[in-house]
């Protein structure tokens, strides 16, 4: 069975919104592998509606020589949305109402894992259902002060184990998550 696996950068204060704005000072060649390696081992994404119009309004027209470029381009989108009415970005499918049902039918279908970048509400939705199997959070030492935070005020409580950690020479702290009921 296909894993769903959320990859995401987050300041200290838990803030995931931009972070073309304070991530970058941080960047190291461990990470760069980490994120290398998420993508060799996801053949998908799946994305929120703000992170699919983000990036599909940037990578279409991003250097092809960019193998970043190549791998958002070519790789199966699915966009969970309840207020798009269609996606243009190649290789993209928007997931219909039901979009539980629709992500435990990709986790069924053969393939490797299925990737979340970005995309707070989507990660909180694919909590609840019982949907994600793992958060992996690059967590940055900066507290941004405002922000989309990957998790809002009044969320369900998700008990959540901690399966391997890092910490880069950068101060960032590579953590893995996985939902404790996966014990």
């Amino acid at each position: 069975m296909r894993r769903v696996i959320a990859g995401l950068f987050v300041s200290l204060d838990g803030v995931m919104e931009s972070p073309d704005k304070w991530h970058f000072p941080y960047w190291s060649d461990e990470m760069g592998a980490i994120i290398d390696a998420r993508m060799a081992a996801s053949d998908a994404m799946l994305l929120g509606r703000v992170t699919y119009q983000e990036f599909a309004a940037y990578w279409p027209t991003a250097d092809p020589a960019d193998p970043m470029s190549t791998h958002m381009n070519d790789t199966p989108k699915y966009v969970a949305s309840t207020t798009l009415k269609s996606v243009g970005w190649k290789n993209s499918t928007l997931l219909g109402a039901d979009f539980a049902s629709e992500i435990t039918r990709l986790k069924q279908q053969p393939g490797k894992d299925i990737s979340v970048v970005g995309s707070a509400a989507l990660v909180q939705s694919l909590l609840q259902h019982d949907l994600l199997d793992e958060l992996d959070l690059l967590v940055h030492p900066i507290v941004v002060g405002k922000g989309k935070r990957l998790f809002r005020d009044g969320a369900d409580q998700k008990p959540l184990r901690l399966v391997e950690s890092k910490t880069f020479p950068t101060g960032v702290l590579a953590l893995t998550y996985q939902p404790a009921s996966a014990g």
